[in-house]
């Protein structure tokens, strides 16, 4: 599970061969969502709505990025890091 980001406090995950549609998940102390990457929307679990919103405007800003990552980790090669939020 290769982390491709962090910023205030989450953690971007990327897991290698993971099931579709492309997502990333983004982890904030005990909590986990899984987001989708082409709409930017949480598909399963939650984090904070204050650093939801955080996570939802970083991946607007790097979707295609993380569709690359996406590819390079459903073949098993390792992901890119992604700069963080700032």
């Amino acid at each position: 599970m290769p982390i491709v980001s962090e910023f205030e406090g989450i953690e971007i995950c990327l897991y290698f061969d993971d099931h579709m549609p492309p997502h990333f998940h983004a982890k904030y102390n005990n909590n986990e969502a899984l987001v989708d990457i082409e709409g930017s929307c949480v598909l399963k679990g939650s984090i904070p709505s204050n650093k939801l919103k955080l996570v939802l405007a970083w991946s607007e800003l790097h979707k295609n990025e993380l569709m690359e990552n996406w590819n390079k980790a459903k073949n098993m090669q390792l992901p890119q890091k992604i700069d963080p939020l700032k």
